[in-house]
């Protein structure tokens, strides 16, 4: 896999974030190691796959949790303007075909 060329900035971000999964997917790496040496062939596919994709996806949300603390939060500060007044309903007569 071809690496994405970065700025300066992005890869010291980078190098942040790898050190930052680094720690936090080790666990969820060596029970994912610990569960595959147990199974023999015949039970690789199966119920096993699940397991591997759920273990999977704690690592990719563990990815996502790291690069969004790292980044400066966009959040308003003032109160949430007050939203629009809908409109009138429709007249009794809307939708109906004219008499003319």
């Amino acid at each position: 896999m071809t690496r994405i060329p970065l700025t300066p900035e992005q890869q010291a971000e980078s190098d942040r974030l790898f050190a930052a999964l680094t720690r936090a997917a080790a666990a969820d790496l060596r029970q994912l190691a610990d569960l595959l040496a147990s199974k023999p062939d015949g039970d690789l596919l199966g119920a096993t796959e699940f397991e591997v994709r759920d273990r999977v996806h704690r690592v990719g949300a563990a990815a996502l949790e790291a690069a969004l603390a790292g980044r400066k939060k966009g959040a308003t500060t003032g109160p949430a303007a007050p939203a629009p007044r809908a409109a009138a309903p429709p007249s009794s007569s809307a939708g109906r075909p004219s008499g003319s």
